[in-house]
Protein backbone atom coordinates (compact mmCIF):
# COMPACT_ATOMS: atom_id res chain seq x y z
CA UNK A 1 0.00 0.00 0.00
CA UNK A 2 1.29 3.22 -0.85
CA UNK A 3 2.19 5.85 2.03
CA UNK A 4 -0.49 8.44 1.99
CA UNK A 5 2.68 11.02 1.69
CA UNK A 6 4.62 9.68 -1.10
CA UNK A 7 1.01 9.55 -2.72
CA UNK A 8 0.47 13.72 -2.04
CA UNK A 9 4.11 14.03 -3.39
CA UNK A 10 3.60 12.06 -6.36
CA UNK A 11 0.74 14.23 -6.99
CA UNK A 12 2.59 17.26 -6.39
CA UNK A 13 5.38 16.51 -9.05
CA UNK A 14 2.94 15.36 -11.51
CA UNK A 15 1.20 18.90 -11.27
CA UNK A 16 4.56 20.31 -11.07
CA UNK A 17 5.47 18.66 -14.37
CA UNK A 18 2.33 19.78 -16.08
CA UNK A 19 3.49 23.34 -14.71
CA UNK A 20 6.81 23.22 -16.21
CA UNK A 21 5.30 21.64 -19.62
CA UNK A 22 3.10 25.09 -19.77
CA UNK A 23 5.67 27.59 -19.28
CA UNK A 24 8.08 26.13 -21.81
CA UNK A 25 5.47 25.65 -24.67
CA UNK A 26 4.87 29.08 -23.68
CA UNK A 27 8.26 30.84 -23.30
CA UNK A 28 9.39 29.25 -26.84
CA UNK A 29 9.63 31.56 -29.47
CA UNK A 30 9.92 34.64 -27.14
CA UNK A 31 13.19 35.42 -26.54
CA UNK A 32 12.43 35.17 -23.02
CA UNK A 33 15.17 33.30 -20.58
CA UNK A 34 14.61 32.22 -16.80
CA UNK A 35 16.87 31.47 -14.23
CA UNK A 36 16.84 29.65 -10.88
CA UNK A 37 18.40 29.80 -7.87
CA UNK A 38 17.41 27.40 -4.85
CA UNK A 39 18.46 26.70 -1.28
CA UNK A 40 15.58 24.88 0.40
CA UNK A 41 14.70 23.12 -2.89
CA UNK A 42 18.24 21.65 -3.30
CA UNK A 43 18.13 21.96 -7.35
CA UNK A 44 14.67 20.13 -7.30
CA UNK A 45 13.05 23.29 -9.33
CA UNK A 46 15.84 23.29 -11.78
CA UNK A 47 15.03 19.39 -12.17
CA UNK A 48 11.61 20.48 -13.44
CA UNK A 49 12.59 23.42 -15.57
CA UNK A 50 15.28 21.05 -17.33
CA UNK A 51 13.20 18.32 -18.44
CA UNK A 52 10.60 20.44 -19.87
CA UNK A 53 10.53 20.28 -23.58
CA UNK A 54 13.14 22.49 -25.39
CA UNK A 55 14.66 23.87 -22.13
CA UNK A 56 17.80 24.57 -23.57
CA UNK A 57 16.14 27.48 -25.19
CA UNK A 58 14.74 29.13 -22.56
CA UNK A 59 16.80 27.55 -18.83
CA UNK A 60 19.91 29.39 -18.56
CA UNK A 61 20.23 26.82 -15.29
CA UNK A 62 19.97 27.47 -11.78
CA UNK A 63 22.55 27.49 -8.68
CA UNK A 64 21.99 25.49 -5.42
CA UNK A 65 23.10 27.67 -2.95
CA UNK A 66 22.00 26.16 0.21
CA UNK A 67 24.98 27.61 2.43
CA UNK A 68 24.87 30.74 3.68
CA UNK A 69 28.14 31.33 2.25
CA UNK A 70 27.15 31.03 -0.97
CA UNK A 71 24.55 32.95 -0.75
CA UNK A 72 26.90 35.75 0.19
CA UNK A 73 29.47 35.28 -2.05
CA UNK A 74 27.52 34.23 -5.19
CA UNK A 75 24.14 35.55 -4.98
CA UNK A 76 25.08 38.86 -3.38
CA UNK A 77 22.50 38.28 -0.04
CA UNK A 78 23.42 40.58 2.59
CA UNK A 79 20.53 39.94 4.46
CA UNK A 80 21.07 39.45 7.80
CA UNK A 81 18.78 36.53 7.92
CA UNK A 82 18.93 34.18 4.96
CA UNK A 83 15.40 32.86 5.45
CA UNK A 84 13.48 35.81 4.91
CA UNK A 85 11.93 38.04 2.63
CA UNK A 86 14.84 40.48 1.60
CA UNK A 87 17.23 37.54 1.12
CA UNK A 88 14.85 35.91 -1.27
CA UNK A 89 14.57 39.16 -3.05
CA UNK A 90 18.39 39.89 -3.26
CA UNK A 91 18.79 36.28 -3.94
CA UNK A 92 16.62 36.46 -7.36
CA UNK A 93 18.55 40.18 -8.02
CA UNK A 94 21.21 38.27 -8.13
CA UNK A 95 20.49 35.43 -9.83
CA UNK A 96 19.48 37.69 -12.71
CA UNK A 97 22.27 39.18 -12.63
CA UNK A 98 24.54 36.21 -12.55
CA UNK A 99 23.21 34.21 -15.30
CA UNK A 100 21.49 37.17 -17.80
CA UNK A 101 17.88 36.15 -17.04
CA UNK A 102 14.92 37.99 -17.97
CA UNK A 103 13.04 36.09 -15.47
CA UNK A 104 14.38 34.94 -12.25
CA UNK A 105 13.02 33.40 -9.46
CA UNK A 106 14.61 31.89 -5.72
CA UNK A 107 13.63 30.00 -3.07
CA UNK A 108 14.67 30.31 0.58
CA UNK A 109 12.60 28.60 3.71
CA UNK A 110 12.77 26.77 6.53
CA UNK A 111 11.90 23.07 5.89
CA UNK A 112 12.34 21.45 9.28
CA UNK A 113 12.09 19.56 11.54
CA UNK A 114 13.64 22.89 13.17
CA UNK A 115 12.90 26.54 12.74
CA UNK A 116 15.51 28.58 10.73
CA UNK A 117 16.47 32.28 11.28
CA UNK A 118 13.20 32.56 13.60
CA UNK A 119 10.98 31.13 10.81
CA UNK A 120 8.76 27.73 11.60
CA UNK A 121 9.22 24.93 9.73
CA UNK A 122 7.29 25.27 6.31
CA UNK A 123 7.65 29.08 5.95
CA UNK A 124 9.13 30.18 2.32
CA UNK A 125 10.24 32.97 0.33
CA UNK A 126 10.01 32.78 -3.29
CA UNK A 127 11.66 35.75 -5.23
CA UNK A 128 11.10 36.76 -8.79
CA UNK A 129 12.61 39.59 -10.45
CA UNK A 130 11.74 40.44 -14.27
CA UNK A 131 12.98 42.93 -16.84
CA UNK A 132 10.69 45.83 -16.17
CA UNK A 133 10.04 45.38 -12.39
CA UNK A 134 12.23 47.92 -10.55
CA UNK A 135 12.11 45.65 -7.78
CA UNK A 136 11.62 41.81 -7.02
CA UNK A 137 8.45 40.39 -5.63
CA UNK A 138 8.82 38.35 -3.11
CA UNK A 139 5.93 35.76 -1.95
CA UNK A 140 5.90 34.12 1.02
CA UNK A 141 3.85 30.64 1.97
CA UNK A 142 3.38 28.07 4.17
CA UNK A 143 3.17 24.53 3.87
CA UNK A 144 2.46 21.79 6.37
CA UNK A 145 4.47 18.23 6.10
CA UNK A 146 7.48 17.08 6.98
CA UNK A 147 10.68 18.63 4.95
CA UNK A 148 10.51 16.49 1.98
CA UNK A 149 6.83 17.68 1.61
CA UNK A 150 7.43 20.76 2.01
CA UNK A 151 10.14 20.66 -0.44
CA UNK A 152 7.76 19.45 -3.22
CA UNK A 153 4.91 22.19 -2.13
CA UNK A 154 7.49 24.79 -2.49
CA UNK A 155 8.46 23.58 -5.98
CA UNK A 156 5.08 23.32 -6.94
CA UNK A 157 3.59 26.86 -5.98
CA UNK A 158 7.07 28.29 -7.35
CA UNK A 159 6.36 26.93 -11.16
CA UNK A 160 2.75 28.57 -10.37
CA UNK A 161 4.49 32.06 -9.50
CA UNK A 162 6.83 31.55 -12.28
CA UNK A 163 4.20 31.09 -14.71
CA UNK A 164 2.09 33.88 -14.04
CA UNK A 165 5.28 36.71 -14.08
CA UNK A 166 6.18 34.88 -17.82
CA UNK A 167 2.39 35.86 -19.04
CA UNK A 168 3.01 39.53 -17.28
CA UNK A 169 5.90 39.93 -18.52
CA UNK A 170 5.23 38.98 -22.07
CA UNK A 171 2.22 41.08 -21.76
CA UNK A 172 3.98 44.00 -21.08
CA UNK A 173 6.31 43.34 -24.25
CA UNK A 174 3.34 42.67 -26.35
CA UNK A 175 4.49 38.77 -26.78
CA UNK A 176 1.15 37.23 -26.51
Amino acid sequence: MTNPDSSSIAREDAASTQTAERIAERIQDTGVVIGVSESLTSGLLASFLGAAPSSSDWFLGGLTAYATSVKRSVLGVTAEAVVSEESAAQMAEGTAKLLGADLALAITGSGGPEPQDGQEPGTVFIGIAASGLERPVVVERFFEGDPEEVIHATVGAALELLEDRLEKLLAEHGRR
